[in-house]
């Protein structure tokens, strides 16, 4: 699978007339043709990596050759995007030349100059911002939790993709002594701990291993844990691969979820950890089952919902009086890997996105934004996040 043809062709098109307009400038604003020559060159050379890049292949291609796509399409995107915003500024200090009048320089001055902080804040969350986790502390009131589990402490982390990271595990490493200093009652893992394939997870094993509380580690599987995303020759070999998966992460010692529930007990006590597998919209293939983890969903019991794509709470449980779920922990979204002042464009396409989210009823979603990056290896503010949730008896 190559990158979408009509993708390609716009970043080329969008690409090209960028790059034709500043040419153009530069041969108008400098006396020498030098400035204009190097331009040239240099265009040629990026034009031609993005060229690379479409045609090297993503589902069938190594590790190696995706991470390579990955980064040239990032450098790609990072130096023409800050072009892009030079032109769009430029155009606008040409608006008074229609009157007759001197173009604006200094608007122009300003375009070079967001360009240019664009350029480097991309670059600072792909060298420093990606691996620069947090800790969010969270407190969420549940109705008729039981007096035991009052103050109970859930450590959150989601969407490690760790294929990204390659055999590189400091990350890994230091995310996990961070959740363990945590010292919580359980850890919860809401899925996406791969891009494409079971291999990407073996150099992490390791440190994963390492992840400790009281009443264990519990996870379910996120949409990129399935094989989707790469090239099967074979149904065989998919299968295969999610079942390496399976054995893998319960030999990590995590209590895999697969449309199945936990019991959890304390002096008398208990509550229900209910994990499902991926319940998606389109594309997002859907495996999961909710009537198949717990069959009466409507009961007294205490619920908490491990399902990774929020949109399933959205769809089905969200104001629903037959859902008594008293909180459903998400991942997926990642904020976009991009979130500044609050604000993320994940917002346009997710109307549940990242943070806390209360219904009607009182049921609760959280929405973490997840710890590793896929797809553009940048997370521009949307930090790395580990939450630790404290259960808090409302009534």
């Amino acid at each position: 699978m190559r990158l979408p043809i009509v993708m390609s062709a716009i970043m080329m098109a969008i690409a090209l007339l960028i790059d034709v307009y500043i040419y153009r400038a530069l041969k108008r604003r400098f006396k020498s043709l030098l400035p204009a020559r190097v331009y040239a060159v240099s265009a040629c050379v990026f034009i031609a990596g993005l060229i690379v890049a479409f045609m090297l292949p993503r589902s069938s291609g190594n590790d190696d050759t995706l991470r390579a796509v990955m980064w040239i399409l990032f450098t790609f995107i990072s130096i023409y995007f800050a072009k892009l915003i030079f032109v769009i500024f430029d155009l606008i200090a040409a608006v008074p030349r229609l009157f007759r009048r001197k173009r604006l320089r200094p608007v122009s001055l300003v375009g070079v100059g967001l360009g240019v902080i664009t350029f480097l804040a991309m670059w600072w969350g792909a060298a420093i911002n990606r691996y620069d986790y947090q800790v969010k502390d969270v407190e969420v009131k549940i109705d008729n939790l039981p007096d035991s589990f009052d103050g109970y402490k859930i450590a959150q982390i989601s969407d490690l993709h760790v294929g990204t990271f390659g055999n590189d595990t400091t990350f890994v490493h230091d995310l996990v002594d961070a959740v363990n200093a945590l010292n919580p009652d359980m850890i919860v893992f809401t899925g996406d701990i791969v891009n494409r394939h079971t291999g990407e997870l073996l150099p992490h094993v390791a440190p994963l291993s390492r992840l400790h509380a009281r009443d264990g580690v519990y996870a379910i599987l996120g949409n990129h844990d399935y094989g989707d995303y790469s090239y099967w020759p074979d149904k065989a070999l998919k299968r295969r691969n999610l079942e390496d998966l399976h054995r893998l992460e319960r030999g990590m010692g995590w209590n895999l979820l697969l449309n199945e529930t936990a019991w959890l007990h304390r002096a008398g006590d208990s509550i229900a950890i209910i994990g499902v597998e991926n319940v998606g919209e389109p594309p997002f293939h859907t495996y999961g089952s909710l009537p198949a983890a717990y069959s009466t969903p409507s009961d007294s019991n205490v619920k908490i919902l491990l399902s990774h794509n929020p949109s399933h709470w959205n769809n089905d449980i969200a104001n629903v009086d037959t859902m008594n779920i008293a909180l459903t922990l998400s991942g997926h979204t990642h904020a976009m890997q991009t979130e500044i002042l609050g604000l993320s464009p994940a917002a346009w396409k997710y109307k549940t996105w990242g943070g806390l989210y209360t219904d009607s009823l009182g049921r609760n979603l959280y929405v973490n934004i997840g710890a590793g990056t896929v797809g553009v290896p940048m997370r521009l503010g949307a930090t790395p996040e580990i939450t630790l949730f404290s259960l808090k008896k409302s009534h």
